[in-house]
């Protein structure tokens, strides 16, 4: 299994966004291929806050003829003297001549080499975490003839947070980089399990994890024994600052999923049950819970409600 070893960098934004201001489409977009993202960043030196958000404009978060029949999220024509595989799209004119791919990553990476070419080399000198730059370098480039394609990519990437990507870094094993598809688990590797540490590692809902076993384990404390930041971990667990944790508590060692597996589909609310506690039982993005139950965000859970768990 190809390993991915990720140093997370940068102290995630607790801001909560409303659900309803958040397409379930394009959320799904960014777990699916926000590796890819990164390991092109790393390659190229392209924003991942950039390759990201124009995926999720060129392919309609993946849902578009040319990603769909061609693997084609860029929306990359077949111009350039393209020698590959091709399919015909109708664009700005009828059967335009697309390029086509044997898979995302293949389209990622030709992404990155077409902004390699000679027009786009000015965007190579603003800092890696500009986006705002490189959005505008990119229609001024020539990308995009539409004059809002600047403000659309900066929508996309202050709305779902993209920038915090940019300072991420993936350590690609190079004798695999020649081999790398994409993947979902990208989950850090964790080797103590000894219940004197005061957890034990686990699954819950295919997500690494560990089950807190006393009473007076803390996040800091965790952090320490996994090597893991604090800092990524409350992001994982939808935590503002650091709290006591209990006994059965899971914390999770990487994000958690967008609902629960098969065998759940609802939970009624118990008494000193809150959102953050089943989320945290069912291993769901809290985000994730209140849209699956078209509840905003915030609302507390009351005894006796019946929540969708997917």
């Amino acid at each position: 299994m190809k390993r991915y070893f990720l140093f997370l960098s940068l102290l995630f934004s607790t801001v909560c966004i409303s659900a309803q201001q958040l397409d379930p489409n394009y959320e799904a977009y960014i777990e699916q291929f926000y590796n890819l993202a990164l390991i092109e960043q790393e390659r190229h030196k392209i924003p991942a806050s950039i390759t990201l958000a124009q995926g999720l404009l060129e392919s309609n978060a993946g849902r578009s003829r040319l990603a769909n029949a061609g693997n084609n999220h860029f929306g990359i024509k077949c111009s350039g003297g393209w020698t590959g595989d091709f399919m015909y799209h109708d664009d700005e004119r009828h059967d335009e001549c697309f390029r086509k791919y044997a898979t995302a990553l293949d389209s990622y990476e030709d992404h990155s080499l077409f902004l390699k070419k000679q027009r786009y080399a000015f965007l190579f000198d603003y800092d890696i975490t500009d986006y705002k730059a490189w959005a505008n370098g990119l229609r001024t480039a020539g990308y995009a003839t539409d004059p809002k394609y600047p403000a659309k990519l900066i929508k996309l990437i202050e709305d779902y947070q993209l920038f915090r990507f940019d300072t991420m870094q993936v350590v690609i094993d190079k004798k695999e980089e020649k081999k790398l598809t994409p993947i979902k688990e990208k989950q850090p590797s964790v080797t103590n399990s000894d219940r004197l540490f005061g957890y034990v590692e686990t699954i819950n809902n295919g997500v690494k994890c560990v089950r807190v076993m006393d009473d007076e384990n803390t996040i800091a404390n965790l952090s320490k024994e996994l090597n893991i930041p604090e800092k990524n971990l409350l992001y994982f667990n939808d935590m503002a600052e650091a709290t006591t944790l209990q006994r059965g508590d899971y914390v999770y060692l990487w994000m958690k999923r967008l609902k629960a597996e098969e065998k759940f589909e609802t939970h009624t609310v118990e008494a000193y049950e809150s959102m953050h506690s089943i989320s945290q039982l069912y291993g769901i993005r809290l985000k994730w819970l209140y849209k699956l139950n078209d509840l905003e965000y915030g609302t507390p859970a009351k005894v006796g409600m019946v929540l969708k768990l997917r």
